[in-house]
């Protein structure tokens, strides 16, 4: 028989008991998020305003085409993990299993549509 202390039972779990993974998700990828978006808003708003020709060529370039799919992937994953804390943490039922599953099918939708459209506008 294997004898575990309180401590080591509770020892990295919550409430819970997914322990804290949740948390480290949103803290990295919070921290990609800020290195990530301001160079994405300025590729942007240099393309904001110009003709199709020009901000097709400017997302035809890699670098452009990669930073906007990441922002748009990472941006929306740490969208639908935050949603789902927010969800399992004022939510009870089967009204907290509909909200969370009619969230990680919209932005799985919204991530499909955004990759979607980026990839028509820079092939």
């Amino acid at each position: 028989m294997r004898y575990l202390t309180a401590r080591k039972r509770a020892e990295g779990k919550g409430a819970a008991h997914s322990g804290t993974e949740h948390h480290w998700y949103m803290t990295v990828s919070g921290v990609g998020l800020a290195l990530i978006v301001p160079t994405f808003l300025y590729v942007f708003g240099t393309a904001l305003g110009g003709t199709y020709e020009e901000v097709q060529a400017t997302f035809a370039r890699p670098i452009p085409a990669i930073l906007t799919g990441l922002v748009l992937f990472v941006g929306l994953q740490h969208f639908r993990k935050g949603a789902q804390i927010m969800i399992e943490d004022y939510a009870r039922g089967m009204t907290r299993k509909f909200l969370v599953i009619g969230t990680i099918a919209l932005t799985y939708g919204l991530t499909a549509t955004g990759l979607f459209a980026l990839a028509k506008l820079a092939l």
